[in-house]
């Protein structure tokens, strides 16, 4: 088969196309021709310094979708031309390829209302968000959320997946983005770059704070937000744990939430069952029309180290995804 070949730890912008041995699923898991890739920070910074588990050349791609072409041992509640989507282990082989493996209690069913691109656009950043609103969050507690980084693929989907939860949301954005943002749901949208966004937050709550925070940005970040919260806000961090000492005791009394997907695979299996659960519940909204694929790009296999490079540059709006069958 042909793949995008990671030959060593941090020369991800040098992936060739070359031809390798096609995979086979084993016991639990399912052969998949891939249709289309979604792309995702995690790629590059991965590869950046590479995994002890890896063996070289390493395949990236953790976001597959396409079709079911073998079925491994014991896999019984899938048939082959199934149309499916998954997120996969960041410890083996990727979907920058013509065909992968993963295990198949963790995939889900794409209705035929939506294309192998958007759905290959949706597992990362997408199942992210949804543990962040719908896992981590007391949504009866909830009333505002403040979303940084609105118009990436995290914060693009935690917005509408807020947004359809009735709350108030809040986003910060460059100012080429406000007009984007505002259509995936955000009802105040703060220009970090030119705005003190403390103050914008004080002023939008009336001075209370938000209930919650779904950091996607750093630890610096997370920490600065922690000044943004409540009284007995949550802080929900995808890019690093904040400072916790600049939140003394018996004060606002903050609830922390790390976020790690990938941890998922090392869990058990309800743990990884769930993965299927929220990429089920987000496709049948997208059928629905109450979530956005954010799909903005479709690359071909050959184009994703430069578009990696591009998000490595922390300006791209929305997702790309790499089209693998024509």
């Amino acid at each position: 088969m042909k793949a995008l070949l990671l030959q060593d730890k941090n020369q991800w912008k040098e992936m060739k196309v070359q031809e390798v041995e096609k995979p086979y699923p084993k016991k639990g898991e399912v052969l998949i021709e891939v249709h289309a890739a979604g792309l995702n920070p995690v790629d590059y910074k991965t590869a950046t310094n590479g995994n002890p588990n890896w063996t070289y050349p390493h395949i990236l791609g953790l976001d597959g979708a396409g079709t079911i072409v073998e079925l491994g041992e014991d896999v019984t509640e899938w048939e082959k031309g199934d149309r499916v989507v998954y997120h996969g282990d960041l410890l083996k082989k990727g979907a920058y390829a013509q065909y992968a493996v993963t295990t198949a209690h963790t995939i889900s069913h794409i209705p035929d209302e939506v294309s192998f691109e958007d759905a290959a656009a949706l597992p990362t950043a997408g199942y992210t968000a949804y543990q962040a609103i719908h896992r981590k969050l007391p949504l009866d507690q909830v009333e505002t959320i403040l979303i940084h980084a609105g118009a990436g693929g995290v914060g693009g989907f935690a917005i509408q997946l807020a947004k359809a939860t009735g709350k108030t949301v809040i986003t910060t954005a460059s100012a080429h983005n406000h007009d984007h943002v505002r259509e995936l749901g955000a009802d105040f949208v703060i220009d970090y770059r030119s705005e003190d966004v403390q103050q914008r937050v004080k002023e939008i709550t009336d001075g209370k704070g938000v209930d919650a925070v779904v950091d996607t940005v750093s630890r610096d970040n997370a920490t600065l937000s922690l000044e943004f919260l409540s009284f007995m806000g949550h802080l929900v961090y995808i890019a690093g744990a904040p400072d916790f000492t600049k939140v003394k005791p018996f004060t606002s009394v903050v609830s922390y939430h790390e976020i790690a997907l990938a941890a998922a695979h090392r869990a058990d299996v309800k743990s990884q069952k769930d993965l299927a659960v929220i990429g089920d519940e987000m496709l049948e909204m997208m059928v629905e029309g109450k979530l956005s694929s954010l799909r903005e790009e479709t690359i071909s296999l050959e184009e994703v180290p430069q578009a990696l490079e591009r998000l490595s540059e922390r300006h791209v709006k929305g997702k790309i995804v790499a089209k693998i069958k024509s």
